[in-house]
């Protein structure tokens, strides 16, 4: 190798010279790679844990989970960080989340009537264990999502499409988060779920749809006309029953007056036929004279002597006198007969 000089003159350069620019070279690339190397490893022995958030530190592949936020050592080249996110996250089922659009294998279900239903549902779902959720299986999630389906399913098949549509939600709901719960535990993936709700239901097409508003429209109907019926009878119930205790308070009242008359007349009868064992013949002439008194005021005389002329006697004013005589008789006999019938009516109570 040459070198011109100031003066335009060529010197060749020693090998001294070439040998200490190499050691050169060597040293700043040693030192290079040194700094290099301590910066890996005083990057590489420290990690950061976030709130939400777990690890898993595995060494010499031994997992193990890191649970406490801040920050943490492990051992270079060694020791391996897997960090996961241990908020609640969710996924949807029988639709897109993106546009809403359903997703027929998934949203399309038979009901224990033999109906098709379209019922959407979301579920929340959370990492409780980050070493089950790594290294037990590949795709926990999924796995997850498969076992909801076949849950769903399970749990909308015993019910009624009216029941999946409007009343039965709740109760479908929490049986399906029971079920899920259940084989969550069988299959240990890690994974906890904290809910499931159902979105939306509806039939799959809108023939089916339109039917099931006409049946739903009919119910409502049938509900209205049985409220109106019952709202009828709350009306008429009170006026018909207050009616009738009318009715039974009156039958009572004249029962009573009849039952009274009669054990009155039984009384004055009884002493009618005392009196008449004391006095037969007394008693029988007392008792034509008051027939009598009952038929003669009304009574007139007429005389045929046969050939056609007729003739009335003049009793008419006889009978006014006669009658004024027969009503003081008849009303000094029934205070007679009323004080015999008060006597009676005390002897029987005393009886």
């Amino acid at each position: 190798m040459w070198k011109y000089g100031e003066n335009n003159q060529v010197f060749q350069n020693s090998p001294q010279k070439r040998g200490n620019s190499f050691k050169v070279v060597k040293k700043v690339l040693a030192g290079g790679a040194i700094v290099v190397v301590v910066a890996v490893l005083a990057f590489g022995s420290f990690y950061q844990i976030q709130e939400q958030e777990q690890a898993v530190l595995t060494t010499l592949g031994k997992p193990k989970a890191v649970t406490e936020t801040g920050l943490h050592f492990k051992i270079p080249l060694i020791q391996q960080v897997q960090k996961v996110n241990t908020t609640i996250q969710g996924f949807a089922i029988g639709y897109m989340e993106d546009d809403n659009n359903v997703v027929d294998p998934e949203g399309i279900m038979i009901t224990e009537d033999y109906n098709f239903i379209n019922v959407d549902f979301y579920l929340e779902y959370r990492i409780a264990d980050p070493v089950q959720y790594l290294y037990q299986s590949q795709e926990p999630e999924e796995i997850l999502r498969n076992i909801a389906q076949g849950d769903i399913r399970s749990v909308i098949s015993t019910y009624s499409v009216d029941e999946v549509l409007t009343t039965g939600k709740s109760e479908i709901q929490s049986k399906i988060k029971e079920d899920i719960m259940k084989d969550l535990e069988k299959q240990d993936i890690g994974i906890q779920l904290v809910n499931i709700t159902i979105q939306d239901s509806e039939p799959p097409t809108v023939e089916v749809m339109q039917a099931f508003k006409a049946v739903e429209t009919a119910k409502q109907g049938k509900e209205t006309a049985i409220n109106n019926a019952n709202k009828y009878k709350n009306e008429k119930l009170p006026e018909a029953e207050a009616k009738a205790d009318q009715v039974i308070k009156e039958a009572e009242a004249k029962k009573e007056t009849r039952i009274n008359e009669a054990e009155a007349q039984a009384a004055r009868f009884e002493k009618m036929y005392q009196e008449y064992q004391k006095n037969p013949a007394v008693t029988k002439q007392r008792m034509y004279f008051e027939a009598m008194e009952d038929v003669l005021p009304g009574l007139k005389i007429v005389v045929d002597n046969g050939n056609g002329v007729q003739k009335m006697l003049p009793l008419e004013p006889f009978s006014s006198e006669s009658e004024k005589e027969d009503e003081t008789v008849s009303q000094s006999q029934n205070q007679g007969t009323q004080q015999s019938s008060a006597n009676g009516q005390s002897e029987n109570t005393e009886g």
